[in-house]
């Protein structure tokens, strides 16, 4: 990672108390609908932390890949990227 790596790091800790905050909900017997709730800001924010690393990988791999000339890396680049934003809608 890149530029996105502090970000990244700082977004992953706050999902861990989310987490463990979650936990903690279940453990407590809370009203279901709070706890899915967090579910959902958890999901929410993984998938911001998602975004951050694909607009890495474009903006080093991929561009490191382009500037290369090498056809085959440029190719592979390209189809691990579709991959990554084909597992990411889900």
């Amino acid at each position: 990672m890149h530029k996105n790596r502090e970000a990244a790091l700082k977004r992953l800790k706050r999902l861990e108390g989310q987490v463990w905050g979650i936990n903690r909900m279940v453990e407590e017997d809370r009203y279901c609908v709070d706890i899915l709730t967090q579910i959902a800001a958890v999901r929410a924010a993984l998938k911001g932390v998602e975004k951050l690393l694909i607009d890495d990988h474009a903006a080093h791999c991929i561009e490191d890949a382009l500037a290369s000339g090498d056809r085959e890396d440029q190719r592979a680049k390209f189809t691990e990227l579709l991959d990554l934003l084909d597992k990411a809608r889900g």
